[in-house]
């Protein structure tokens, strides 16, 4: 019993050895902001982290200022091999997968879209998902630094599409409703989330119109200016 305790706990120092073996990290300070680039692959490019971190600084300041100056002063980028998603924020944590990264290395903005999760800072329970994602992505098209390099748009509407579909389906929807019905409603949405005080009347009382009246508007003439 001991030899196979002896032989797990060996076995676990020997794989948190190889670990920080090949971790990097790299610090970065700027705009009284600080990124923390952490990758366990020992390959990853150095042109593609340096395209990552730069897109940090020239947006993340830009949303904060904008959304939510409170937002985390520090935030890690993780480059992660056992990640097999695009990317994930956990409270003031990104994840990227690096083989997505490396074989799309032109979808910088992909930062743009999960540094705002950090600026949204909702919580749990504070509001749906495609609400949270669609604006994630409003603000990516609004914000992104490259978006065209990536051949990344906000899609055209289509009849039997939904605000709920989420994500660039989504954005575009708020996209129309900022410049069709009333400027800086998404951002008032925005706020709400975080204070925990979002109701789905607050587009009636912020547009004149509930999000079904909107979306039948939308859906009748769906052109951005």
């Amino acid at each position: 019993m001991n030899k196979r305790i002896t032989f797990t706990a060996l076995t676990a120092l020997v794989l948190l050895t190889n670990f920080c073996a090949n971790a990097q990290e790299n610090i970065s300070k700027k705009k009284g902001y600080t990124l923390i680039f952490k990758s366990n692959k020992a390959d990853f490019p150095t042109a593609l982290e340096k395209r990552l971190t730069k897109t940090f600084f020239e947006v993340y300041p830009k949303l904060a200022e904008e959304y939510n100056p409170k937002t985390p002063k520090e935030v890690v980028f993780f480059i992660d091999t056992a990640y097999k998603g695009v990317a994930a924020c956990s409270n003031s944590k990104i994840t990227f997968n690096p083989t997505y990264m490396e074989s799309h290395p032109n979808d910088i903005d992909v930062v743009t879209h999960e540094v705002m999760h950090i600026v949204q800072g909702y919580g749990y329970s504070s509001g749906p998902v495609w609400l949270t994602e669609g604006i994630a992505d409003y603000v990516r098209n609004k914000f992104g630094v490259d978006n065209a390099g990536a051949k990344w748009s906000m899609p055209d509407y289509k009849e039997g599409q939904s605000y709920k579909n989420s994500y660039r389906i989504t954005a575009r929807f708020f996209t129309w409703v900022d410049e069709k019905v009333k400027a800086g409603t998404i951002k008032k949405v925005d706020q709400s989330l975080r204070d925990h005080t979002y109701k789905v009347s607050l587009w009636k009382e912020l547009t004149g119109y509930d999000l079904d009246e909107l979306s039948e508007k939308y859906a009748s003439n769906p052109s951005l200016t």
